[in-house]
């Protein structure tokens, strides 16, 4: 059973603050090292930011760099720097953009598609059985926690669009 604000007007204890605090430390170490071994499947050599930046754009189709820095929230000269890397890596290649002749619009090769689809289904699939052993309740209440706590803490343009994470 789950309490709602209503039902426990009390307010959150540091202590407890505190503990939610390091499950999400805990929880980011593991998506790090989730990213990391994504990435050595893909390639050997592939660094985990350069797997966010190439599975981004799989996901949603070729992008310039300055669409995929905002969207990852990470600095144009890293994605600049690691679709060289991407590119040396035969994962993605890079073209001039017909809009604005100074940028470049990344787009990933079929290689790439296919690892990263690989990937990702792999990792969906492990997230898919482990909420399965959950209630549906349970997933209900985590997914609502979630959105509320990227409301309130990122902000609502961040929490409303989940294509920005």
């Amino acid at each position: 059973m789950t309490a709602t604000p209503a039902a426990d007007p009390r307010p959150a204890t540091d202590e407890e603050i505190a503990s939610v605090e390091e499950q999400l430390r805990l929880l980011f170490v593991r998506v790090r090292a989730v990213w990391k071994e994504a990435a050595a499947a893909v390639h050997p050599d592939l660094q985990p930011v350069g797997y966010k930046i190439l599975s981004a754009v799989v996901r949603r189709g070729a992008m310039n760099a300055g669409a995929v820095a905002e969207a990852l929230e990470i600095d144009k000269s890293v994605v600049s720097r690691q679709v060289k890397q991407l590119e040396a890596l035969g994962l993605a290649t890079s073209v001039p953009d017909p809009k604005d002749g100074r940028a470049r619009i990344i787009q990933p090769t079929p290689v790439a598609i296919e690892r990263v689809g690989q990937r990702s289904s792999r990792m969906q699939q492990q997230l898919y059985a482990k909420l399965r052993t959950w209630s549906a309740d349970d997933v209900e209440q985590l997914a609502r926690l979630l959105a509320r706590l990227g409301g309130d803490a990122l902000g609502e343009r961040e929490a409303q669009d989940p294509a920005a994470s």
